[in-house]
């Protein structure tokens, strides 16, 4: 198991070099870091030998998407949107910050996952 640093730069490059090489996208994983940072960590396998690539950005900044390369990126690239709000270039697929919520004011932060869900009583009837 690798982990390598990466610039915003070289990302879709290197995803597209380790796909040609026979790799496979597994997922990524983002991490708060400060208020205003984020790490993001891009997970790989080739031969059940995982690699990560971790990239720093701050959370204005836009990021560029694995699912041009890696289609099935597209999930977790929304996810966090969902969760983390920032921005993601060329997505193949946008749900605009709505793939598990509506947007609605039933909805809290928690500092867990960024957002949770406000319980409603039941009716008895």
């Amino acid at each position: 198991m690798e982990t390598f640093e990466i610039e915003k730069k070289d990302l879709v490059r290197q995803a597209q070099t380790l796909k040609d090489g026979g790799h496979r996208f597994v997922t990524l994983t983002c991490l708060e870091t400060d208020p205003d940072h984020l790490e993001i960590i891009y997970h790989f396998d080739k031969d059940l030998e995982i690699s990560h690539y971790r990239m720093r950005t701050a959370k204005n900044e836009t990021v560029p998407s694995l699912s041009p390369v890696f289609f099935a990126a597209f999930l977790v690239e929304n996810e966090i949107i969902d969760q983390f709000g920032i921005t993601f270039e060329n997505l193949v697929l946008d749900f605009g910050g709505t793939l598990y919520l509506d947007d609605n004011d039933d909805i809290s932060t928690t500092p867990f996952c960024k957002y949770g869900v406000k319980r409603q009583e039941k009716n008895n009837q």
